[in-house]
């Protein structure tokens, strides 16, 4: 049996080839056409490489087990490498969207399409080949990362289809000022996809919680449990690859201290069960016991409120 670690390091270090080779390539045609559209393309291609190494340590160090000094591990480590990730892209979009601008303002013509054109077709070719062998090896692993590596890849196939339409529309439909209108659509393109990424990764950063049909589930899976009475201040967040769950849960009052540690054993093996990876921190009440009067985000029974019609 292949081990996962070794197949999801070869599809990152395929990432990694492939962007290398996209790079040097759209390089020359964005210098030999001075296409706008091809430079974003290129920024992109660059952004793919830096995203891949980046992602790459960020994984690294978030795969470290947790130590004396982060006692939750290191998991924040791939949002902090998305943010870094977030401000190249900005910066680079922002420099294209520019370039753009001045190039449409100086009815600025491309030359030799052809070479952009049939870069462009090589990049769908490759990035074709590599979108296919990181879905192997995600149904092999289900790494995260490779799975999020393989999405931006896969949106890069439009991208490299508009830098063909803006060159064949420039150069041979004579549509002037198509080249600068796609570069100023591209670099859009890119700040909305920074946009997104840091949603996400300001997310991990301030440990929102999962999305409501997530925590629901999990929810539901507790409430399995013949001996769980009732379930309150669940706190769930994701830290990059871990899942952390941490809830109080009312149970009989005459059960003795060996019984219960059993049922909480149980309840977290069913959980993990569900959602691997996940560790989960579990406080025991009596029934009926109510820490916090008043505060719903505190004393709310998960469980009855799922089970309630409305």
């Amino acid at each position: 049996m292949t081990d996962p670690a070794r197949l999801a390091r070869s599809a990152a270090l395929a990432s990694v080839g492939t962007a290398l080779f996209l790079g040097g390539i759209k390089g020359y045609a964005a210098w030999a056409t001075g296409s706008v559209a091809m430079l974003g393309s290129l920024a992109d291609s660059a952004l793919d490489l830096i995203a891949s190494l980046v992602t790459l340590f960020g994984v690294q160090i978030a795969a470290r087990p947790a130590d004396e000094d982060h006692r939750f591990g290191h998991g924040k480590a791939e949002a902090l490498a998305a943010l870094f990730q977030v401000a190249v892209i900005t910066v680079s979009a922002i420099g294209i969207l520019g370039r753009a601008i001045r190039d449409l303002s100086a009815d600025r013509v491309v030359a030799q399409a052809e070479y952009g054109i049939g870069v462009s077709v090589i990049a769908i070719i490759a990035t074709l080949a590599l979108t296919r062998y990181q879905a192997h090896v995600v149904a092999r692993t289900g790494s995260l990362a490779i799975g999020t590596d393989r999405v931006h890849y896969t949106s890069d196939l439009l991208l490299n289809a508009a830098v063909i339409a803006a060159l064949v529309l420039e150069q041979y439909l004579g549509l002037r000022g198509a080249d600068p209108v796609f570069g100023i659509g591209i670099a859009l393109w890119l700040l909305f996809g920074a946009w997104r990424a840091s949603i996400e990764a300001i997310g991990q950063l301030m440990d929102k919680e999962w999305p409501e049909e997530k925590r629901r589930r999990f929810v539901e899976v507790a409430s399995r449990h013949p001996e769980l009475k009732g379930l309150h201040d669940l706190r769930i967040r994701t830290s990059g690859n871990r899942d952390f769950a941490q809830f109080h849960m009312w149970m009989d009052p005459d059960m003795t201290v060996a019984a219960a540690h059993d049922v909480v054993e149980a309840l977290e093996r069913a959980l993990e069960a569900e959602f691997p990876g996940m560790e989960v921190l579990i406080h025991i009440d009596p029934v009926g016991q109510v820490d916090h009067p008043g505060n719903p985000l505190a004393e709310r029974d998960e469980v009855a409120q799922l089970r309630s019609p409305g």
